[in-house]
């Protein structure tokens, strides 16, 4: 099963996990999970609304589906949801192969830190 961890970070959090990953990788570990980090909670669901979870959630169950018939098997509107496509692409939640879109992931862990890592 492939998954994204989403994390609400600081900048200086995120600059010191992009430090200890890059290291990791260098070093050859390949198990380094997918990661993308917001810096509050109104950002992270600014980018992933309800209804763009909705369409993840559709794409991940019935892929190779182009916009027009995503829009169609969710009863929306074909701008509204080619902008969401398009969204949930530059976050890579979602690709594109031979036209037809594919959910990367099977699972979506969202992280919050109450504290400061050292």
């Amino acid at each position: 099963m492939s998954k994204v961890e989403i994390i609400i970070t600081t900048p200086a959090q995120a600059l010191k996990d992009a430090a200890a990953v890059w290291q990791r990788a260098q070093a050859g570990d390949k198990a380094i999970t997918a990661t993308i980090g917001f810096g509050s909670p109104s950002e992270l669901f600014a980018a992933i609304t309800d209804k763009r979870l909705e369409l993840l959630r559709h794409v991940a169950s019935h892929e190779a589906l182009n916009i027009h018939q995503l829009a169609q098997a969710l009863e929306r509107d074909y701008k509204n949801v080619h902008t969401d496509v398009k969204a949930l692409e530059d976050l890579g939640l979602l690709e594109r192969q031979d036209g037809k879109l594919i959910a990367p992931f099977d699972e979506i862990d969202i992280k919050v830190a109450l504290k400061e890592a050292a």
